[in-house]
């Protein structure tokens, strides 16, 4: 069997970075891949070139390890081409949150969607359909596997303006299920559930036991009633007593896509905790690279399902992955076929084969709709480097109120987002 192409742009990611390298070197079938690592902070792609040798190294796998900051010089001949990078993430995302705010803009994360969003698809889809285009000219074959918000528009993007064989990846859904399990009282892995909507924003579809399939939503509905953590998941329960179905994948990234969305606070991202976090797994890399501590514990799978995509893609053993994002094309009948959505997928040799889910609940269809012009629209600024449009972008969005604050908003995070934005 011919062995895999791997190259991963945004390597030196504190967070998909150390995950993906996890997945990789406990992954047999992929033994002997060359493993290409990208990424324009030569610190961090050091740090993660560094624990990919060890690793290497300690497993045995027998990788052949490249490391450049010009991905041009990698992606030749790659099959596979993981994508986490994020453009100055935290401190461009403390302006998109913070912006807002100082015009009345109520809104609860600034990521996703809502004002924030907007910038962070004017700054992130040029680059990566820059990306798309080397994909294009120098492995026109290979699969882009994204990791990185906003994975919705990314996939949209993808798919509407190149010819690249696009999947997102988000591990939304089973954070969703780890709640519900919570409130019914049992373990995460004695549930199995099915979901499909947008990205950050799925609707739990069936819910059952694993040991004899029984329905679970029944009890899921008894149980949170009498659930006794009124602060627990305010708004997620609140939609789930008014729709019928849980709505995935917590308060903070629901909130982004509803006008009433900063019901699930406005404190935003916990910044502190990210930077420490980071600075902490820096440590432990140096830790092990050194020789100073273990590393067996970086031999556990991270749980993310790019692992598994690309191994059924390599060996043509069939996967079922729960929750991918994909181009709609017909997959919800009831969302427009130009549209990223999030449903299952079917994985093997021959491609990723979408779940057709048919037609979502009305109702629940109704409410993801809000953010369907936003998304469109703000990738189609995006694509074109166009203020109007993008003023357009802010005014369908269900988070904006106040259209004089939005050419506000628009004016200023504009100027700081400038050396970004381009017409493609």
């Amino acid at each position: 069997m011919k062995k895999a192409n791997i190259v991963f742009i945004g390597a030196g990611s504190m967070s998909f970075g150390t995950q993906m390298l996890k997945d990789l070197f406990t992954t047999p079938a992929l033994a002997g891949a060359t493993l290409s690592l990208v990424d324009i902070d030569t610190e961090n792609l050091e740090r993660i070139y560094g624990l990919a040798r060890r690793m290497n190294e300690a497993s045995g796998m027998d990788f052949r390890i490249q490391k450049s900051t010009e991905r041009r010089e990698l992606l030749p001949g790659a099959d596979y081409v993981i994508n986490s990078l994020a453009i100055e993430r935290c401190e461009l995302w403390k302006k998109d949150f913070r912006v807002p705010l100082k015009y009345g803009i109520k809104h609860c994360l600034g990521e996703n969607g809502g004002p924030g969003a907007l910038f962070f698809t004017l700054r992130t889809i040029p680059l990566i359909l820059e990306i798309c285009r080397d994909m294009e000219a120098l492995c026109p074959d290979a699969w882009f596997l994204n990791f990185s918000n906003l994975e919705s528009r990314i996939v949209l993007a993808v798919n509407r303006y190149t010819k690249i064989k696009c999947v997102g990846l988000c591990h939304g859904i089973f954070g969703a299920g780890g709640s519900i399990a919570r409130i019914m009282g049992l373990g995460p892995g004695e549930i199995e559930i099915t979901g499909a909507g947008l990205n950050h924003f799925q609707w739990i579809l069936g819910i059952r036991r694993r040991e004899d399939n029984a329905d679970l939503y029944p009890l899921l509905r008894e149980k949170e009633a009498a659930y006794g953590e009124p602060g627990y998941l305010p708004l997620t329960r609140k939609l789930f007593r008014v729709f019928g179905y849980w709505p995935t994948c917590s308060d903070g990234h629901l909130g982004e896509y509803l006008p009433y969305g900063y019901e699930a606070g406005m404190h935003g991202y916990d910044f502190e905790v990210d930077e420490a976090g980071r600075e902490q797994r820096k440590k432990d890399i140096a830790d092990v690279v050194e020789g100073r501590a273990d590393i067996s514990g970086w031999f556990r799978r991270s749980g993310e399902k790019a692992i598994d995509i690309m191994q059924a893609l390599h060996t043509g053993e069939r996967a079922y992955i729960p929750s991918a994002i994909v181009y709609n094309q017909g997959a919800i009948e009831n969302l427009p076929g130009d549209l990223a959505v999030e449903i299952p997928v079917v994985v093997d040799g021959g491609g990723i084969v979408k779940t057709h889910v048919g037609k979502m609940p009305p109702a629940a269809a109704a409410l993801m709709s809000l953010q369907i012009g936003a998304q469109q629209i703000s990738v189609e600024a995006a694509v074109k480097g166009d203020k109007q449009i993008a003023l357009q972008a802010l005014l369908v969005d269900p988070v904006i109120n106040d259209t004089e604050a939005a050419v506000k908003i628009l004016d200023e995070l504009w100027e700081i987002n400038r050396p970004y934005i381009r017409a493609f």
